[in-house]
């Protein structure tokens, strides 16, 4: 019965006169009954409706996402989630993760506080291990005083790392800024990462059940998705694999993280196994398929920030540099703040003539813009980068740009107060090589 009826039918039977006959008594009595239950009912929900109204900031995020409700944050729409990806999420928050975090600083202003948001804070429960080399950018790292747990941080002065006869046969110069000699510092940054962890592991006596390594220089546009995380298959993004796999990225269980992260150690296995002339995505691949480790390639919501430059437009085997407002995902492409030179039908030109195992973008649908990357980075740019990260995460590229030393000190003292495992140079060494033009010169 439909609220109006059953006030039609309380309305009609209160202008009945009193009879005596009981079969009219009866119906009467009847349509009180339904009214009050009516009203009862309607009482409810609107309680219910007012107190989830006014709770709604005080509940889970992942909660408010299963409610269907549609956020925006720092200009990125996020969608709610589902009922079921909700409870992935809560499953997460209760188990032990490890995010690796490895790199240079170079751009760590514009991307840590992304790493911060979009991954830390998504992850209450994570342990942050950050292994990274000393260069005139690591004061950034200070910025990682905010976040929440710090099971290890290493800064660590770079020293060449000798050359092996089965390293020089395995991997391939080609293509590495570097040479070998840049893969095998790379390599024993994602290894030294493992190794940190193992060691915090055993001081703790537990195991990690999952262990997320992604780069110093990744901007997260939106939050690491719960539904990468797999038992037993190894997770990358797609394209920038370079005839191997995207190696900008991982997500694993413990045990397949073993065998992702140790770069350096199974060089010698591919070196039996006849392996010769890899690059680090086909090294990569190859150290998860002779030892039987599942993968599986999802998108994700990051690029790497470069300031390299590259020819424009890219042609078969050139890299395209997204620009970081993208709608994406971008899965690790290189990527910078830039007024896009390339869009709509252009991207079609451009995409169609690259090599779709070598360093390609998923790019249709409008989700991918292209910078032109041929020089410098544009005047201008940390207004456009402002723009889109929005106002909260600005700050920290400002407060960064008006860092003197006492303050990168300051920040430093606190990081180390909160983390269980400190190596690093003296706090002043660190700031005064970044922040005191006059350091390098009297050192």
């Amino acid at each position: 019965m439909g609220l109006e009826e059953g006030k039609a039918r309380a309305t009609k039977a209160t202008k009945q006169p009193s009879s005596p006959r009981k079969g009219f008594q009866w119906v009467s009595d009847l349509d009180w009954r339904l009214l009050l239950l009516l009203f009862f009912s309607l009482s409810i929900l609107l309680f219910v409706s007012l107190s989830c109204s006014s709770s709604l900031r005080q509940i889970p995020s992942f909660v408010r996402h299963a409610a269907a409700i549609t956020i925006t944050k720092n200009h990125v729409l996020v969608p709610p989630l589902s009922a079921d990806v909700a409870l992935r999420k809560s499953e997460l928050t209760r188990s032990r993760i490890a995010v690796c975090l490895v790199g240079g600083a170079r751009r760590f202003e514009l991307t840590g506080p992304s790493i911060l948001d979009r991954i830390l804070d998504e992850y209450p429960n994570a342990d942050l291990f950050l292994n990274s080399p000393l260069d005139p950018n690591s004061f950034k790292l200070s910025l990682l005083k905010f976040a929440s747990r710090v099971a290890s941080f290493r800064v660590f002065k770079p020293t060449p790392i000798p050359e092996t006869e089965s390293q020089v046969r395995v991997l391939t110069a080609a293509n590495s800024p570097n040479g070998i000699q840049g893969l095998l510092q790379y390599f024993n940054l994602v290894e030294g990462c493992l190794t940190m962890l193992e060691s915090y592991q055993n001081e703790k006596g537990f195991t990690y059940d999952w262990i997320v390594r992604t780069r110093v220089d990744s901007y997260w546009s939106a939050p690491l998705d719960p539904n990468s995380f797999f038992p037993g298959e190894y997770v990358v993004p797609p394209g920038s694999s370079f005839g191997g796999l995207n190696d900008r990225l991982g997500i694993g269980d413990y045990n397949t993280s073993i065998v992702a992260l140790s770069r350096l150690s199974l060089i010698p296995t591919l070196d039996l196994l006849g392996y010769t002339g890899l690059n680090s995505e086909t090294a990569f691949k190859a150290q998860l398929t002779t030892h039987n480790t599942s993968f599986r390639t999802l998108a994700q919501p990051f690029c790497i920030v470069t300031d390299r430059q590259y020819k424009f437009p890219p042609t078969q085997f050139g890299v395209p540099v997204a620009a970081l407002s993208s709608v994406g995902p971008l899965s690790g492409a290189k990527c910078r703040p830039c007024k896009p030179m390339c869009t709509g039908p252009c991207m079609a030109d451009v995409m169609l003539r690259l090599q779709k195992g070598w360093s390609w973008i998923p790019w249709r649908n409008g989700t991918v813009e292209l910078c032109d990357a041929t020089g410098e980075w544009e005047e201008g740019w940390e207004g456009m980068f402002d723009g889109i990260v929005g106002e909260r995460l600005a700050r920290f590229r400002k407060r960064i740009g008006e860092m003197d030393v006492n303050q990168c000190v300051e920040d430093f003292e606190e990081l180390k107060g909160k983390t269980a495992h400190w190596e690093a140079p003296p706090f002043e060494e660190i700031c005064r090589l970044g922040l005191d033009p006059t350091y390098s010169d009297n050192s």
